[in-house]
């Protein structure tokens, strides 16, 4: 368990009619439900084209399309919000690749002494959300590939029993406006970052079963509590 980073791991478990009614007309193919999805897997994205939202499978671990391999991808799962403006490997991105990540739920561990422990964060009605993310093209192997990093911004008041930071998770009312690679400057897409959702959140202790990444199943966010066993 060591060394995961923030929003390391999340879950897109909702049905597929349910996922393609966050936006007005988006075709959805049939997705199968995700209890574990970690880093260099495939997550589901929504980017523009031609000002319509559509929605494919991004590989988790941006990769710039500078890059000389792409197993950099590993290392940047996360952008921080405060930096990510300034950053080579995604300030470029930023301006006009950005992408909403989908999810229902994401997981994160607290220390208490020696163990960590894990916990699932979701809306109190478990409905799916969008986080801000970034995405890139890789050209510079065989085969291309696309792959996006979630940004992730100081904790509020729910999380902060947990960690310090968290995912950037956007207001409905600004999904169009991010995916739009011509929407605002700099400083408008800071602020959007800024301002992420102060909704409640709902924290639940889970089984350690989710700490393997082969264990894909509902298995994961099983309720435990073992804080004191």
């Amino acid at each position: 368990m060591a060394g995961l980073a923030v929003c390391g791991r999340f879950t897109l478990r909702s049905p597929t009619e349910t996922i393609a009614s966050l936006f007005e007309g988006l075709r959805a193919p049939p997705m199968e439900p995700r209890f574990n999805i970690a880093p260099t897997q495939p997550v589901a994205c929504i980017r523009s084209l031609k000002g319509q939202p559509y929605l494919s499978h991004l590989r988790w671990g941006l990769v710039p399309s500078w890059a000389q391999d792409v197993g950099v991808g590993a290392q940047l799962i996360n952008a921080r919000a405060e930096t990510v403006a300034s950053k080579p490997s995604f300030c470029e991105s930023l301006k006009r690749r950005r992408c909403l990540v989908i999810a229902d739920g994401f997981y994160e561990w607290k220390k208490i002494g020696r163990k960590k422990f894990p916990f699932y964060v979701t809306r109190p009605d478990s409905k799916p959300f969008c986080m801000a993310g970034l995405w890139d093209h890789w050209k510079q192997g065989e085969p291309s590939v696309e792959t996006c990093a979630i940004i992730t911004t100081v904790a509020n008041g729910a999380m902060q029993s947990l960690h310090d930071r968290m995912p950037v998770i956007l207001e409905p009312s600004d999904y169009l406006a991010w995916i739009d690679s011509g929407s605002g400057g700099a400083e408008t897409l800071q602020r959007r970052l800024a301002n992420n959702v102060e909704e409640e959140l709902r924290i639940q202790e889970v089984s350690r079963f989710v700490n393997k990444v082969g264990n894909d199943t509902p298995a994961c966010i099983e309720p435990e509590c073992t804080l004191f066993d």
